[in-house]
């Protein structure tokens, strides 16, 4: 029971990350180290978990799928948004420098630990940390294509979209706008309940969430200091997004507004800058805590 009491707290981080523009859930999977369990978990959904749910062996269904963890995290995650967004909207308009410090500072400590857990960093780790960090950072840096309705654009961003959901570093929703879509799918689609959009983005979702996991475990399996540096440069490129002196690029979406790019600049030496390093520090201490008391990252679970 205190097992998912902790994997419920963890799955709140990764619903506060979902919260704050342009971070990835996945980020906090990596480093309060459920990564790798989560995937293979999502990836145990297969013929042979169907087999079990349809003949009504419910045990031997929540144990061949970890469906109990899975609960765990989703539900911690699910409540951290609906209890959460308010205050963190609140503080986003208030003390932005700051909630972005702490941020900051538990992303930058969370590069060293989770890299360390590389085995043995060697030519072709190096070459996917360097291509992990590239990719993060050309993401915080691309402009918004225009929209684009066509059928199979529109599951490659269900695709797209629930992949980045999963990769540290990586926004689901700030993709969907890189993309494009992110109107006509998050905004119009919805309201309208527009099936010919909703459909294709929802087939895009269910292949790309199934498929990515059997794939990400499988080169967890194979090459996983290379996959853990990849995530790592992921994690670092990330920093971009959420260094704390910035001024949003906001575009409508119908009601919503969102924060498409930001306007970076360099801080002021005054009281604000001096807060906002000792509230880095604080959020690079609250990682450490985590690596003192607790292995960072899981052993995954045997091969299915």
């Amino acid at each position: 029971m205190k097992e998912y009491v902790i994997v419920f707290l963890k799955g709140m981080g990764m619903g506060i990350a979902n919260i704050i523009p342009g971070v990835s859930g996945g980020t906090i999977a990596l480093i309060t180290g459920i990564f790798e369990r989560l995937i293979f978990a999502l990836k145990s959904f297969d013929l042979t978990a169907a087999k079990l749910f349809f003949t009504g062996k419910w045990k031997a269904f929540s144990e061949y799928t970890d469906f109990y963890f899975l609960v765990a995290v989703f539900s911690g995650a699910l409540i951290a948004i609906v209890l959460l967004a308010r205050i963190f909207g609140f503080l986003f308009e208030h003390y932005p420098v700051y909630i972005w410090s702490f941020f900051f500072g538990l992303i930058l400590a969370s590069v060293y630990f989770v890299g360390k857990t590389v085995d043995r960093w060697r030519f072709t780790v190096y070459l996917f940390f360097l291509i992990g960090t590239a990719i993060a950072l050309m993401f915080t840096f691309l402009t918004p294509a225009t929209q684009n309705d066509n059928f199979w654009y529109l599951i490659l961003c269900g695709v797209v979209a629930v992949c980045s959901m999963i990769l540290p570093g990586l926004s689901g929703s700030f993709v969907l706008i890189l993309m494009g879509n992110y109107q006509l799918v998050a905004i119009d689609a919805i309201n309208n309940r527009d099936l010919a959009v909703l459909f294709p983005v929802l087939i895009g979702v269910v292949v790309g969430l199934i498929s990515f996991a059997h794939l990400l475990s499988w080169v967890f399996k194979k090459f996983r200091d290379q996959t853990i540096a990849a995530l790592t440069g992921f994690i670092l490129g990330s920093l971009g997004i959420i260094w704390p002196w910035k001024n949003p690029i906001e575009q409508t979406f119908g009601e919503k507004v969102k924060v498409i790019g930001y306007d970076y600049f360099l801080p002021h030496l005054n009281t604000e800058f001096f807060i906002a390093v000792v509230i880095m520090v604080v959020g690079v201490a609250a990682i450490w805590w985590m690596e003192s008391n607790a292995d960072m990252v899981e052993k995954p679970q045997k091969d299915k």
